[in-house]
C-alpha cells in the first residue's frame, strides 16, 4: 500500500463529508432565505439575522456556527456578528439569479430521501417512480427559471437560425416535458403573434403553467396534460424540448414522435446535458460526480420505473445525436453558452 496516497485519500473523504453535510446548511440557507437577509447588510448578531429573517435564533446561531467554520460567512468574535461577504453573496442569494449556487442544493436533501428505494433497486432492479419526488418540479422550476429569465429568448431561442423573426410573425410553438411551464410563459411574453402550447404528463406541472399565465395576463400560451411519449398532438413550426429528453422513459419514441410533428421547415431545439458518451471523457468534468450522482439517484432511475430505457442524466452528446438521427433528423447542430458547464443545446430538422 502507498501510504501517501491512503492518507490523502482520507483527507478527500473528510473532505467530502464536510462538504456533503455543509450543502444541506447550503440548501436550508436558501430555503428560509437567511441569505437574503444577509445580502448587503452590515456585521450583525445572530438575534438580528433571526429577526430580520423572521426565524428562531437558537436555530439561527447553529446555523451560522456551521456557515462560519465552513468558510461561508465571517465572524468577528470580539463582537459576536456575522457578516455575508459580497464575494460569496453572489453565488447564494435570488439576487443573484442563475449564479444563485444554494439554489441546487436543494436537491441533495431531495435524492437523500430516496436512497433507500434506490439501494433496493441495486438489489432487485426496477426504478423510484416521480411520485417519490413530491418536490422535484417545484425546485426543477426554480432551478431553470434564472436560466430562462436571463437567456432564453436573447441567447437560446436564436441558437435555431431566423426564429426569431419567426416567432415576431407568429408560428405555433410546442414545448414538450414543459414542466411548470415557465419557459412557455417566458417565450409566449416576448412573441405575443406566436401561439404556444406547453405540454407534460405531471397534472400539477401544467397547472403551475396555467396558473402563472393566467398571472402574466398572457392569452397565447396553453398547457395540456399528455404523454407525449405516446403522442404529440398537433404540428409545429418549432418544439421545444428543455432537459427533459434524458428523463424519459422511451427517448427514442419521444423524439420520432417531435419529428413526426415538425412542420416543413420546422426544427426542434432540445437542451441536455452538456457531456460525453465516453466515461473517460467526463473524468475532468467539473460536474461530472454531480451528474452521475443525480442520474443514479434521480434521472435514470425515474425512467426504468417505468420500464423505460434509462438514458441515465451523462448519456452524453454523441448518444444524443445518434438518437436524433435515427428519429429522422438530418440537420443536427450542437451549441453551448460560453461559461455554462452543464447544458448543451442541439438544433435539429428533417
Amino acid at each position: 500500500m502507498d501510504q501517501q496516497k491512503a492518507e490523502a485519500f482520507a483527507g478527500r473523504m473528510m473532505g467530502l463529508l464536510n462538504e456533503s453535510f455543509l450543502s444541506v446548511l447550503v440548501s436550508i440557507g436558501h430555503r428560509t432565505r437567511l441569505f437574503d437577509a444577509m445580502d448587503g447588510r452590515p456585521a450583525a448578531s445572530s438575534a438580528d439575522i433571526a429577526r430580520t429573517a423572521g426565524l428562531n435564533d437558537r436555530y439561527v446561531r447553529e446555523w451560522l456556527g456551521g456557515m462560519v467554520v465552513g468558510r461561508i460567512v465571517e465572524y468577528d468574535p470580539a463582537a459576536s456578528t456575522y457578516r455575508l461577504p459580497a464575494e460569496h453573496s453572489a453565488f447564494l442569494t435570488r439576487a443573484a439569479g442563475q449564479n444563485n449556487m444554494a439554489c441546487f442544493a436543494q436537491y441533495v436533501a431531495l435524492v437523500a430521501n430516496v436512497e433507500p428505494d434506490v439501494v433496493d433497486c441495486f438489489k432487485r432492479g426496477g426504478g423510484v417512480p416521480y411520485s417519490k419526488f413530491p418536490e422535484f418540479q417545484s425546485l426543477q422550476g426554480e432551478e431553470s427559471a434564472a436560466l430562462y429569465d436571463a437567456q432564453l429568448v436573447s441567447t437560446i431561442l436564436p441558437f435555431v437560425p431566423g426564429i426569431a423573426a419567426r416567432l415576431a410573425d407568429g408560428i405555433d410553438i410546442a414545448d414538450v416535458g414543459c414542466g411548470a411551464g415557465h419557459a412557455v410563459n417566458v417565450m409566449a411574453k416576448a412573441f405575443p403573434k406566436s401561439r404556444f402550447t406547453g405540454m407534460d404528463f405531471a397534472g400539477d406541472g401544467v397547472a403551475a403553467g396555467r396558473d402563472e399565465a393566467k398571472r402574466m395576463d398572457l392569452t397565447n400560451a396553453r398547457f395540456e396534460v399528455c404523454d407525449v411519449a405516446k403522442n404529440v398532438a398537433g404540428s409545429y413550426d418549432l418544439i421545444t424540448a428543455f432537459d427533459t429528453v434524458h428523463d424519459q422513459a422511451w427517448p427514442r419514441r419521444l423524439l420520432a414522435n417531435i419529428a413526426r410533428a415538425l412542420r416543413p421547415g420546422g426544427a426542434l431545439l432540445m437542451m441536455d446535458i452538456a457531456a460525453s458518451s465516453r466515461l473517460e471523457e467526463n473524468v475532468a468534468h467539473p460536474l461530472g460526480p454531480l451528474l452521475y450522482s443525480a442520474s443514479v439517484l434521480h434521472c435514470m432511475t425515474v425512467s426504468l420505473a417505468q420500464g423505460g430505457e434509462g438514458l441515465g442524466t451523462v448519456w452524453g452528446e454523441q448518444k444524443a445525436q445518434e438518437l436524433l438521427r435515427e428519429a429522422g433528423f438530418k440537420g443536427i447542430a450542437v451549441r453551448h453558452i460560453e461559461g455554462d458547464p452543464m447544458h448543451a443545446f442541439f438544433v435539429a430538422t428533417r
